[in-house]
């Protein structure tokens, strides 16, 4: 059984909402800017894909993450027509990879007024949205799809209606570790491309309304299945065989085969272990029919928003999917081996008919997670 999506919401480094986003994404731009939030002299690493909103460079304010998300949940509410003034009854799923850490960070580091009972988003939903059944997921970068499932459960199980958002932020402490786990630091994130130098976070949130029955309200696209696992193969590193393995199972649920995808919306981080990964899985799954999608990873133009990406990439394969328009994956020049055969679409967007999308999203663990989607009938 397929779930429609009645309402979308999205703003990230490259776009404040769903249609600013995907316009933006179409046209090749990206967010990629030198680093406002932190001090420049304790990193090496200097550029960041980040929600332009702080009060002036170098001044970092607290709750932020909670601002990205309020900001998307209320878009998707206003758009699918409900009450945003009372959510109450509607379950409501948050995926993140960090929460509130950065409002934690600088309520350690510069005495920044930040009550414990914000760490988590239920209290700011219950105060914005009067939503009173909020549950909040930290599955790493593939946090966001988790709720998705999560949410296709809940459907499944009999709810009406349900709001699945994803949110993070950038954080000191992520942001240091990573710069210091890469050879180079990266001025740009270049998913598959040989010379890639690895990945850079971004910042984001999204959010979608799940219905069970539209009732007359238009619809965006359709969520066929999900499949999540987790193959703890590493700490770090992903397994190909697990993602092949949540790959099957997605197409399983989803009752669909590799020939019937019309678009690849590729987890592509940059790193230099994801990529091969990704791709090595992805060309095990398609074999001879890999040259059949288009393929596409906006973390080209957004940056890694980490437990936002999964949705954040949810709300632009729809669109992809009713406009037969595709983004293309910018800094691609020289793909990987393990790439091989694979349509990426580079240089500028593609424009072709679509029925039928995947969405990957893997996080560190080997936590995986793979959607099938579908346009609107």
């Amino acid at each position: 059984m397929s779930w429609a999506v009645t309402g979308m919401g999205a703003v990230a480094g490259v776009g404040g909402d769903v249609d600013e986003l995907f316009h933006n994404l179409c046209a090749g731009r990206s967010g990629v800017a030198e680093l406002r939030g932190f001090d420049h002299a304790l990193h090496t690493a200097h550029h960041a894909y980040e929600v332009d909103n702080r009060p002036a460079p170098g001044v970092d304010v607290t709750r932020r993450a909670t601002g990205l998300l309020l900001d998307a949940v209320g878009q998707a509410v206003r758009d699918a027509g409900l009450d945003e003034s009372d959510l109450s009854g509607v379950p409501v799923l948050v995926g993140t990879g960090l929460r509130e850490l950065r409002s934690v960070e600088l309520w350690r580091t510069q005495g920044a007024e930040f009550p414990a009972a914000e760490l988590h988003f239920g209290t700011a939903l219950r105060e914005a949205f009067q939503a009173d059944d909020t549950h909040t997921l930290s599955n790493a970068c593939s946090a966001g799809l988790y709720a998705l499932a999560l949410g296709v459960d809940l459907l499944a199980q009999g709810a009406d209606t349900v709001v699945v958002a994803g949110v993070d932020v950038l954080t000191e402490t992520m942001y240091g570790l990573l710069e210091r786990v890469q050879p180079v630091p990266p001025t740009r994130v270049r998913p598959f491309d040989r010379d890639r130098d690895g990945v850079l976070m971004g910042e984001g949130a999204a959010a979608v309304v799940l219905s069970r029955v539209p009732g007359g309200r238009p619809v965006h696209g359709l969520v066929r299945d999900v499949a999540v696992n987790c193959d703890a193969f590493h700490v770090t590193a992903p397994d190909p065989a697990g993602i092949a393995e949540a790959i099957r199972e997605a197409h399983s649920r989803g009752g669909v085969k590799p020939a019937d995808i019309d678009l690849l919306m590729v987890h592509g981080t940059g790193t230099l272990l994801n990529d091969e990964a990704e791709a090595t899985a992805l060309a095990d799954v398609f074999g001879p029919d890999r040259d059949k999608p288009l393929v596409t990873a906006t973390k080209s133009m957004t940056g890694h928003t980490s437990g936002a990406s999964g949705l954040l990439n949810l709300v632009v394969t729809l669109r992809c999917l009713a406009e037969g328009r595709v983004p293309p994956t910018v800094g691609l020049d020289d793909p990987v081996d393990e790439a091989e055969g694979f349509r990426f679409v580079t240089g500028e967007a593609a424009h072709r008919p679509l029925t039928v999308a995947q969405l990957n999203a893997f996080g560190f663990g080997g936590i995986n997670a793979v959607a099938i989607l579908e346009a609107a009938r």
